[in-house]
């Protein structure tokens, strides 16, 4: 720094003043000593200088707050020294960033200090695989196999990325750091190293089978399990079974996402299972049984009460799907639709006059009461 007064001094301003106080000393103290107002004079070039670097710094919330705690020590220790001292009673600090993270905290990353940058060869890709089974399969559950194409480890190299007989040295540019540092103004930058993307070291001699990656591209065949109950959206995951990491990084993982084939009987919902059943219209004025096939293998009986409407839902108690890693069952649920005959015998036509010239309107309480309303409503539409 070109100077080491007290920032606040060169300003002619208190500790305690606001941004407007701080604003208007400066640009007094600025006209004042400015080289086109003072030609030639070298000690008023040098005062223009030291304020407006104290203004730089004062008009910044989080610069003025780290200079309040540190003072100059806030800007003067971001070169790269690592040792202790320089202002700060024995406490190194590597960079503004540290100094703001001290100050404001910086644990979740983003601001100054950020987040800590990995070290090393990063965790290979998670990976994603779309299975569909049949709602058999998911009631039941399955033992499968899939086959994928995905990055492994290299033989060759035991996922070193180096050639047999060679290693790895720590990198020139960087020295072993796996970060650079750039001066820019009061701050230090701190970038990712290019030369090694950051793991501190390269490779002497790069494996001719993976190219100094540390893995190479085979298909794998895994088994899969899937437990019974899974739906539409369940994800299965697989620890270890993604992409490879590069030079004997850990591997990701490999999610299975499942999708439910549609079933030419069954609709699902959670855990219930939804059908329709069409009835003959003298089954649903008499009542009868119906036997519904269920995905357990079993014959489920359905009592159909006389006098059932078209649209009335029967539960199943224990016939729907088992609980996804969990006990017992949901419930199967069954629609009934009566159907009206399209096709009648004459004898058929005949025994339905019949039954029609006996009927007194109390068979069908909806129907009569619904043509009662009618009959009511045009009666005072006449008068």
């Amino acid at each position: 720094m070109a100077t080491e007064m007290d920032y606040y001094q060169q300003l002619e301003v208190d500790r305690s003043c606001d941004g407007a106080t701080l604003k208007s000393s400066y640009r007094k103290l600025a006209m004042k000593y400015h080289p086109d107002k003072n030609p030639g004079d070298a000690a008023a070039e040098a005062k223009f200088k030291s304020i407006s670097e104290a203004y730089d710094v004062l008009k910044d919330p989080q610069k003025r707050a780290a200079y309040d705690q540190y003072g100059h020590a806030a800007f003067t220790n971001g070169g790269g020294n690592n040792a202790g001292g320089g202002g700060f009673a024995g406490a190194a600090f590597n960079d503004i960033g540290d100094i703001f993270e001290t100050i404001f905290g910086g644990g979740g990353g983003g601001g100054f200090g950020g987040q800590q940058q990995q070290r090393g060869p990063a965790r290979g890709a998670d990976l994603r695989y779309d299975m569909e089974i049949s709602l058999e399969d998911a009631f039941h559950g399955k033992q499968t196999e899939i086959e994928i194409d995905v990055s492994v480890g290299c033989d060759e190299c035991d996922g070193s990325g180096a050639e047999p007989g060679t290693g790895v040295k720590t990198c020139p540019t960087c020295h072993g750091h796996g970060k650079v540092r750039a001066q820019q103004g009061f701050f230090v930058v701190e970038r990712t190293c290019a030369s090694c993307q950051g793991r501190g070291e390269v490779i002497e001699s790069p494996c001719h089978v993976c190219l100094g990656e540390g893995r190479v591209d085979k298909p794998q065949v895994l088994e899969v399990e899937i437990p019974a109950g899974v739906d539409s959206g369940t994800r299965i995951r697989l620890s270890g079974k993604g992409e490879a990491g590069a030079r004997g990084a850990p591997p990701g993982d490999l999610y299975i996402f499942i999708h439910l084939a549609r079933h030419n009987i069954f609709e699902r919902e959670g855990t219930t299972l939804f059908t329709r059943a069409p009835i003959s219209f003298s089954v649903a004025a008499l009542g009868g049984e119906i036997v519904i096939p269920g995905l357990d293998g079993a014959k489920h009986e359905i009592r159909i009460p006389a006098g059932i409407q078209s649209g009335k839902q029967i539960r199943q108690r224990g016939a729907g799907m088992p609980v996804l890693r969990g006990r017992g069952h949901g419930d199967m649920v069954v629609q009934i639709d009566v159907e009206t005959p399209t096709k009648l015998s004459s004898r058929q036509k005949e025994l339905l006059r019949e039954f029609q010239e006996t009927e007194t309107g109390d068979e069908s309480p909806q129907s009569s009461g619904f043509f009662s309303k009618i009959k009511e409503a045009w009666d005072g539409l006449a008068e």
